[in-house]
Order: structure tokens, then C-alpha cells, then sequence
């Protein structure tokens, strides 16, 4: 796989100073927890899973999580783990008769209900959990999730990498008595199976549904309040420089359009200047599908921290995707940075004269860019992030 694959090799050169990297489920860890992009939520009731991955259905798709939790009624969950079954069936015989490689199939993640769900999956999946690149734990706990990762453990082999991807959206989480304890015995327990851990995920809809708040196109998690404090705490844990994890944004809940209130949240002035009448009519069309508010979204993750981001619909998947990748200046002003640390340099001025790069207080900045870059790309210094959205593709 690799991130914007589906542009012509030319249409590559042009827009990227340096291309994305291919990756799989087999890549360093480190690197694939930087590359799981907009990752798709699908419900295992689900019965065109082989079909949709063998056709290429979703265009730019590089992770996806078939889930046997919230998507799936309590009535429905041998229904859905048999149709999961069948569809790893059907994507295993596609591997094996050369219908389908591996660097084909998206990173392939289940979320599970509990340990005896997944024990009895694994045991009837056989041969075909290969495909799998991990497990993601719902309603993580510290007191709770240690048999879980301890699984993930045993799964675990250098042929056949088996990871996992906590979700923080219960109560011990969300509440401001217990939450620094609560993150902070997660944080305990996720150091012990560190090279089992991928990333860190935020459950905002759960924390919502706590207080009974959904948040509206025009907003943000930024913008709630609760989902604000408990987000920063998330981050000042699990980001921390001294032993850090990569923390996925949550999800974003809109695909259409509904009438607005407030002023859409995409300024008509880069649209304007770099595409004229069409970036404007363009603009249009990203705000009539509530796209304005998802890219006001993914910016504020990146601002924060946060890496790629939970997606319900696929037509978020380009968005998402597109906004992650590193920019030339960025590049460049890690590059600067990593090679004065080895100089032993204090602080450089950035080649592009509009800020000062102090090197020990950015040097873990630049590092995480420079991974970042490995499997986003970079793009040249004339391109922005609306280039990649803006770009016609051809099939």
C-alpha cells in the first residue's frame, strides 16, 4: 500500500518533492503506527468486505476496522461474527490463488467486545487471522485490559505482527475525579506490551453520549468543552516526549449536507487565488458536504498532535489523508533541526527567514515529521495540501 496511489506516476512527481513509502502490515512498527491515515469503520454484518477490498472500492483506503461492537445490535453478534468469518475466508482464499497480494489488502483491524469474543474468533478463524494487522479494545480500562493485550501478545510473532489499538471513552476517562489516575494506569500498562501497542485512539463519541451532547457540523471536539479537557489530558499523557505513543483524532460524524447556521469554515481567499471562478464553485462543493467542518477538524488534531483520524464514510478518506501531509517547509525545518542537534547547535534560523528553530525544544517535533514524511511524502515548496484535493484523478 501506499498513501495516493491512485495518481499517475507523473501526477506524483509533480505534486511531491518526496513520495510516500509502500507499507504493510509488515513495516516497522514505529513507521506503521504514522500510516494507518483515515481509518475506516465497517460493521461485520457487512457482505461485500472481500469485494469492496478486492475492487478497490474505496479509493486511498490504507486501514480498516471491521467491528463487532457498537455497529453491531446485541441481537446480531453471532450473525456478524460468522459473516466476519466468512469474509476473511474468502479474503485468505484471494491471497493464497494469487487473486489478491498482501500489499493490496488495507492494514485489516477487528474491534472486539471482550476477550472471549476474540478468543473464539481466533480459534475458528484459523489461518486467515494473518490477514489481520490487530485488534482494536473498545472501552479501554487499565483494570480490565491486561488479559486483552496479553492475547495480543501470544498472537504476536516477528512472521506475522499482530497489534493492538486501545479506544479511551469510558467514564474513568471522561470524569475529571478519576480520569488523571485512570490515564495514567493506562499509560502503566500499554509501557509493558509496548511493541504490541500501534496507537492510542479517542472514543469523542462516547464521551458525548455521557453527558448527552452531539456535537453539530459547525463544531468541532474542540469547541465542546468536556471533550476539550479530557482530549488535553489524553495528549499530556500519551504524547509526552520521554515515552511517546502516536494518538489517532476522533471521529468525525457528518457526510451531508444540512442547513447551516453558522459561517462555513473555509475562507474564500486560497480557493480564490489559487484556482479563480472554479476553487470558489469548488469550495462550494466541499462546504455542501460538510467537508469544511471535518478539514477545520483534521487541522486542529494536527495541531495538537494528533495522527490520521477515525472516519464512518469513505468520502472522508482523501480529506484526511490530504491534510497529513508534510509540507516542504515543515520538511526542511526538521531537517535543519535534526542535523544542528548532531552539530550541537542551540538554535538555527529557519532557511525560509519568518521563524526561529531552537533545537532541543523542536527536535522531537522533527523527529515525528520526518517519520511522518516517510509515509504522507512531502510536497514541493509551490504545492499546499489543497492541491491534493483538488487534483483529478483518472481511472
Amino acid at each position: 500500500m501506499r498513501f495516493f496511489s491512485y495518481f499517475y506516476e507523473k501526477d506524483m512527481s509533480q505534486l511531491f518533492y518526496q513520495t510516500p513509502l509502500d507499507f504493510n502490515k509488515f513495516t516497522n512498527r514505529e513507521l506503521l503506527a504514522y500510516a494507518l491515515g483515515a481509518t475506516l469503520y465497517m460493521p461485520a454484518t457487512r457482505t461485500d468486505i472481500c469485494v469492496s477490498i478486492m475492487s478497490n472500492k474505496h479509493e486511498g483506503l490504507t486501514s480498516l476496522v471491521i467491528d463487532l461492537e457498537d455497529a453491531i445490535g446485541d441481537s446480531e453478534i453471532h450473525v456478524a461474527e460468522d459473516n466476519l468469518l466468512v469474509e476473511l475466508f474468502k479474503l485468505f482464499g484471494a491471497l493464497k490463488n494469487g487473486n489478491l497480494t498482501i500489499d493490496q489488502i488495507p492494514l485489516l483491524f477487528i474491534r472486539v467486545r471482550n476477550l472471549e469474543q476474540f478468543k473464539r474468533i481466533q480459534e475458528q478463524a484459523g489461518e486467515s487471522m494473518q490477514l489481520l494487522t490487530g485488534l482494536v479494545l473498545p472501552k479501554f480500562e487499565a483494570s480490565q485490559g491486561k488479559a486483552l493485550l496479553e492475547e495480543v501478545k501470544k498472537v504476536h510473532t516477528v512472521s506475522h505482527p499482530f497489534y493492538a489499538m486501545p479506544i479511551l471513552e469510558t467514564k474513568k476517562v471522561i470524569r475529571k475525579e478519576t480520569r488523571m489516575k485512570e490515564l495514567m494506569d493506562i499509560k502503566g500498562l500499554l509501557d509493558e506490551y509496548r511493541d504490541n501497542i500501534l496507537n492510542v485512539r479517542i472514543g469523542a463519541t462516547d464521551f458525548s453520549g455521557l453527558y448527552g451532547i452531539r456535537r453539530s457540523a459547525d463544531m468541532t471536539v474542540y469547541d465542546i468543552a468536556v471533550l476539550r479537557d479530557c482530549i488535553a489530558d489524553i495528549i499530556n499523557v500519551f504524547l509526552r516526549a520521554d515515552s511517546p505513543y502516536v494518538i489517532s483524532g476522533p471521529v468525525w460524524e457528518y457526510f451531508s449536507a444540512k442547513e447551516r447556521i453558522l459561517k462555513p469554515q473555509l475562507r474564500q481567499t486560497p480557493f480564490r487565488e489559487r484556482y479563480g471562478r472554479e476553487g470558489l464553485k469548488w469550495r462550494t462543493e466541499l462546504i455542501g458536504q460538510n467537508l469544511d467542518g471535518l478539514l477545520k477538524e483534521v487541522l486542529m488534531d494536527i495541531s495538537n498532535g494528533l495522527t490520521g483520524k477515525t472516519i464512518i464514510h469513505p468520502t472522508h478518506i482523501k480529506a484526511v489523508q490530504a491534510m497529513n501531509v508534510v509540507s516542504y517547509e515543515e520538511y526542511m525545518d526538521a531537517n535543519t533541526i535534526i542535523n544542528a542537534a548532531a552539530e550541537e547547535y542551540g538554535a538555527v534560523k529557519s532557511q525560509f527567514s519568518n521563524k526561529m528553530n531552537e533545537i532541543k525544544p523542536h527536535t522531537y517535533w522533527a523527529e515525528k515529521i520526518l517519520l511522518k514524511s516517510k509515509v504522507y511524502g512531502v510536497l514541493h515548496e509551490e504545492h499546499t495540501n489543497i492541491d491534493l484535493l483538488r487534483a483529478k484523478v483518472y481511472v
